[in-house]
């Protein structure tokens, strides 16, 4: 078991490690924004539509995997906001605990842990958080404006055309596909690149509160997963799924967004970078318990 995590975990915070020390090395502070743009337009879009061409995923018969990942989303937010004098304005305590990384660390995470077959699912998870991160997160953070960006996100466009299209992959000609693969293989090494070089440029600020606000992030996990496995009728493959993704540290977009729209942004970034260095230790612990009780 310790050289199948190790298998699992190392290439993924491997080439998180190659960003970060890329990024330390630069004279001038590097500029990702561009490159991080066009992985979100371009090269995810295109792994979302690929992966549900090639795993298709039924949503009437993946309706518990679909619940299971708007729940785990919404049940922390509503726990974290039980907490009383949180240390951060509520909006910028609760959107990040919301929204994890299932970008940038879970989808290459689950691959390795779980199989390269559970891509569909991963990828549907990874959807839900993208449509809930633009439309419900910015909701809370532009405090009751922007509640219609979701549809501007590529996406969303790009799952629903995979679902559509996934019956019919017979008759996509060949170098459609092809393309289309080969473009979305450029997704997930820059997704952990870019997560390397975006925590190199940033420094952990009072690291007690972000300690705290982590470890109620955590919690809220943790409280949120037996419900959840509890009320809905998940395989083993989905259980799995959903308890890492449950357990991921925050997204680094939450940091991103929180700067945008002027909520707290160097607290939030703070504990979006010490969430992602936790990792290191939560990570590992969280695929063992999957592949071994699960």
């Amino acid at each position: 078991m310790p050289l199948t995590l190790l298998n699992i975990v190392l290439p993924v915070f491997a080439v998180a490690a190659l960003g970060f020390a890329f990024g330390q090395r630069q004279a001038r502070r590097p500029d990702m924004d561009f490159i991080n743009h066009a992985n979100v337009m371009v090269f995810c879009p295109a792994l979302v539509f690929s992966a549900l061409l090639d795993n298709p995923v039924d949503l009437g018969q993946s309706w518990a995997l679909v619940a299971a990942g708007v729940l785990i989303i919404i049940v922390p937010g509503l726990l974290l906001t039980l907490v009383r004098n949180p240390g951060v304005v509520r909006p910028g305590f609760i959107v990040p605990g919301m929204f994890r990384n299932t970008g940038n660390l879970g989808i290459p995470l689950m691959m390795l842990a779980y199989g390269k077959d559970q891509l569909g699912s991963i990828v549907v998870l990874f959807v839900i958080s993208n449509l809930l991160t633009f439309s419900l997160g910015l909701y809370l953070l532009s405090r009751g404006g922007s509640r219609w960006l979701w549809l501007r996100n590529p996406n969303v466009w790009a799952a629903l055309l995979g679902i559509l299209l996934a019956p019919h992959r017979d008759g996509i000609p060949p170098f459609v596909t092809t393309s289309v693969d080969l473009t979305g293989q450029i997704a997930i090494p820059l997704m952990l690149f870019g997560l390397g070089v975006r925590l190199s440029m940033d420094r952990i600020e009072q690291l007690g509160l972000a300690l705290r606000i982590n470890a109620l992030y955590l919690l809220a996990g943790l409280l949120t997963l037996p419900l959840v496995l509890w009320l809905l009728p998940l395989t083993p493959e989905w259980s799995r799924l959903v308890a890492l993704s449950v357990m991921l540290p925050p997204a680094v977009l939450n940091y991103l967004l929180c700067e945008q729209y002027r909520v707290a942004p160097r607290t939030v970034a703070s504990v979006v970078l010490l969430g992602n260095v936790l990792s290191i230790v939560t990570i590992p612990l969280v695929v063992w318990t999957t592949l071994t009780w699960f």
